[in-house]
């Protein structure tokens, strides 16, 4: 461990439960030398299931770690649960993989947990090596293995008896060789497996130790070794206490080097590493340094967690397999809720799709849980662990909420001496897509350290609906604006009032009820598919047409989750035990029983005062409620959406009147000074009707008269590498090149165009406009910005005329669109400028052409 020249590899063993992967451990490293004897399953004994549960159970709960040696390469293999109740587990330890070991059963073949294992193998890209056990077994021969290898795997499954050719098909790079040369290279060969295109298949029988030798002889010759990066970094993939409760944070260093004493620093946190231990089984060893591949436990760390990245490591891709289970655990009569709520979080910390969740209005204790088999071992840890019995209800679907359409949620919080105003776009999302965030409000509207706190503030909180109190899913979250005051607002203000932004947009929402559902699989006699087939039509159940196999039905499709709870237990039984029921998670999907479940879980939205909807404004030095539904009429900033209505017969020129009327002269001189005198002809409005990204209409066609185009000014210098280059010297000759080409390109285009610049900040700057030839020049007032007169504008020729704006704010492109108006991406707009331009070169051309030459 302590020599780095030495050659590491980080090795996963994984498999469907039952395959023997266990079994095959043991025999590894009994034939590598690192065993005296080899431990059974079946006996309790095995070296790396040491914890009493796993030897009273014989399955694999917990991840372990050993060491054995190759020839040039020290291999650290870790020992994944195969059971599908823990396989979050085995999940959080592929990131930390440079290879795999897939362990499959002949007799069994490829089950539904080995897909699901499959699938997150590929999503990760790990190189995978097939090891097909218990071939002493009766059952399915070696060619009928590897075709359903292929079949069910895919291609790339390779005998690594096979001749040449064969693996040549199993690869277009392998084949393309192979028909240049006749041959495949060694090299060739390696480099397919590590890219994970090539997956060689060793067979044999690991309780009898038959093909194990043969299989460390081909890890040895193909397994890669960890690449090594120069600055530190590491992921952490578990956390565990030893029996004497020392934290102990596993994790692989992937580049640099780790230290004994030396400190870590996280996003939150920055603490000394104490100690350096490298298990093998349930005993280790410690060292003073870690190098690239090494596997260790620090011990001193506190704040650390499963998934964690430290140094210049990347992010882990985040977690796919999740619980759909719910149950609240019955404490003892003696048991403090507090103290046992505290135990818990220290059991999340080690497997964090607990997700233990105190609900202090109903004064429970929940944990989220995969399957019956990980709540027995649940009961069993504690009791082990902490000394009292727990028992648990019968538990619950975990139900999720989204949206159905895009909403404005504002949220405002104005007690005395504190302000702040928040508003977000919710727009629903792709399914099991979860929460995304981001932020459309520019710097000068809300500074960006405010912008910052709001989006951590909007990812501390585990949101939920309003339909059944579920955690939201499948939402785009973009903040759109915000409001602070110079000398009252504080960080906790922006807590509460993005905490009631995004409830008061789940209240004004359609919101969606979702449920999860399964894949399924059964294989049973083929006298009882009749009976299966109507089970499985009364639970809702969609299937593939059955497959007949020696006498046995095979049929596999999806279900909701719920209607399929308990159907492992009646298929034992109307079988009489030759009935196999195996699921696996497949998603989120709408509630086939919406009102029904609404009804039973009965949720009162309006009374969870720990998610209020409320806002909290003031007024006479004095802080009042204010109802959700009646926020917008309170708020201080304007919505994202411009509020729809029917637009009635009036003249052209009507919308400009009410702005008037309403005290806008300085806007209706501009308007005036822009497009000039407006006539007072009548034309049939348009109805428009709403759709996700603003109103579309129906019936007639838009008018066909003059299209107006807009340019956010600044924007457009700003996005353009020459003129941003200009600006850098001096913003006016950037502005000025700017408006040369519009006048250019307005010549070609023959389209009335309007720039926009910003003046804003000029003190008594009263707006004006400037012509040039038919280009139209604005400079906004005084507290004006460019994209609140471009919304303005829009929102008014857009009634009457074509409108397009040039623009790559994110904020103003969502306004145009809510006002019908198209919007051109800067990059697209330069674009049509160029093309303009060079129209004009190819006809000065065409024109000099045709002087006639002395």
């Amino acid at each position: 461990m302590e020599n780095k020249t030495i050659k590491r590899s980080v090795v996963g063993i994984l498999a469907h439960v039952d395959a023997g992967k266990t079994t095959l451990s043991e025999a590894m490293l009994y034939s590598a030398g690192e065993l005296r004897t080899m431990g059974r399953v079946d006996h309790g004994n095995a070296f790396l299931d040491n914890f009493n549960l796993e030897r009273a159970r014989g399955i694999t709960i917990f991840s372990k770690q050993a060491c054995l040696n190759l020839p040039g390469l020290q291999v650290t293999l870790l020992d994944t649960p195969g059971h599908v109740d823990f396989s979050p587990e085995m999940e959080r330890t592929l990131n930390v993989l440079d290879a795999a070991i897939l362990v499959i059963s002949a007799p069994a073949g490829v089950q539904s947990h080995t897909i699901t294992v499959w699938k997150l193998l590929r999503e990760h890209n790990i190189p995978t090596f097939i090891f097909v056990n218990k071939t002493d077994l009766p059952g399915k021969t070696r060619e009928e293995v590897m075709e359903e290898l292929k079949s069910s795997l895919g291609e790339g499954c390779t005998d690594i008896h096979a001749g040449v050719d064969e693996k040549a098909m199993a690869d277009e790079f392998l084949l393309e060789e192979f028909l240049e040369t006749g041959t495949l290279k060694e090299e060739s060969i390696k480099q397919a497996i590590w890219e994970a295109r090539l997956f060689p298949c060793w067979f044999g029988a690991a309780l009898r130790l038959s093909g194990v030798t043969e299989f460390l002889d081909g890890l040895g010759q193909y397994l890669p070794e960890t690449r090594e990066e120069e600055a530190f970094s590491a992921r952490v993939y578990k956390i565990t206490r030893d029996p004497q409760g020392t934290r102990l944070t596993h994790m692989k260093v992937t580049g640099g080097v780790l230290k004994v004493r030396e400190t870590l620093a996280g996003a939150d946190f920055e603490e000394k590493i104490t100690a350096l231990r490298v298990y093998a089984g349930a005993k280790f060893k410690t060292v003073d340094v870690a190098y690239p591949g090494d596997v260790v436990a620090a011990v001193g760390l506190t704040r650390t967690a499963p998934g964690m990245t430290l140094g210049a490591e990347a992010e882990s891709m985040p977690p796919t397999l999740e619980p759909v289970l719910t149950y609240r655990v019955i404490l003892p009569p003696e048991i403090d809720a507090h103290r046992a709520m505290m135990q818990f979080r220290e059991l999340e910390e080690e497997e964090p799709q607990l997700h233990v969740d105190w609900n202090s209005r109903l004064a429970e204790l929940r944990v989220r849980i995969m399957g019956e088999v990980q709540l027995e071992v649940l009961h069993e840890l504690v009791h082990e662990r902490f000394g009292y019995e727990v028992s648990f209800d019968q538990g619950s679907i975990l139900y999720r909420e989204t949206i159905a359409a895009p909403v404005e949620g504002v949220g405002h919080y104005e007690p005395l001496r504190h302000y702040a105003e928040v508003h977000l776009l919710m727009e629903p999302a792709a399914r099991g897509s979860g929460i995304t965030i981001d932020s459309l409000c520019r710097e000068d509207d809300l500074d960006g350290n405010w912008q910052r706190l709001i989006m951590t503030h909007l990812m501390e909180k585990q949101h939920v609906g309003v339909l059944t109190g579920s955690p939201i899913t499948d939402i785009n979250i973009h903040l759109v604006s915000g409001r602070t005051h110079l000398k009252h607002t504080e960080g906790g203000d922006f807590r509460e009032a993005t905490y009631r932004a995004v409830r008061q947009g789940l209240m004004s929402a359609e919101s969606v009820l979702l449920e999860p559902w399964y894949s399924f699989r059964i294989e049973l006699p083929e006298n009882l598919l009749g009976r299966a087939l109507t089970d499985l039509d009364r639970r809702g159940a969609s299937f593939d047409p059955p497959e007949m196999n020696n006498g046995m039905a095979v049929i596999t499709g999806r279900a909701p989750a719920e209607s399929m709870r308990d159907y492992a237990g009646e298929l034992t039984a109307y079988s009489r035990g030759m009935g196999r029921f195996t699921t696996r998670f497949a998603g989120y999907e709408p509630c086939h029983d919406t009102e029904r479940v609404i009804a039973e879980i009965g949720y009162e939205a309006e009374r969870d005062v720990e998610n209020s909807a409320d806002s909290i404004f003031c007024a006479h030095g004095a802080g009042f409620p204010v109802k959700w539904n009646k926020v917008p009429g309170y708020m201080h900033l304007p919505s994202v959406f411009e509020k729809k209505k029917e637009i009635e017969e009036e003249p052209v020129n009507a919308p400009l009147r009410r702005l008037s009327t309403a005290g806008d002269e300085e806007l209706m001189r501009i308007f005036e000074q822009t497009y000039g005198p407006i006539r007072d002809a009548r034309e049939k409005a348009m109805r428009p009707t709403e759709r996700a990204n603003g109103p579309v209409y129906r019936g007639e066609v838009r008018p066909t008269g003059p299209e107006y185009l807009l340019i956010d000014g600044y924007n457009i210098i700003f996005a353009w590498e020459e003129l941003e280059k200009l600006a850098r010297d001096n913003l006016e000759h950037a502005r000025e090149v700017l408006i040369d080409r519009m006048r250019n390109y307005q010549g070609v285009k023959k389209s009335p165009v309007i720039l926009v610049f910003d003046a804003y900040k000029v003190k008594g700057n009263h707006g004006s406009v400037e012509h040039y030839g038919d280009v139209a020049v604005v400079y906004t007032k005084e507290a004006e910005t460019a994209d609140m007169y471009i919304e303005k504008v829009t929102r008014e020729l857009g009634k009457r005329h074509r409108v397009r704006v040039a623009t790559s704010d994110g904020l103003e492109q969502i306004i145009i669109l809510s006002h019908g108006a198209l919007r051109v991406p800067a990059s697209e707009f330069h674009d049509e400028v160029k093309a303009a331009e060079e129209a004009i070169r190819k006809f000065l051309k065409e024109q000099k052409s045709l002087i006639p030459k002395n």
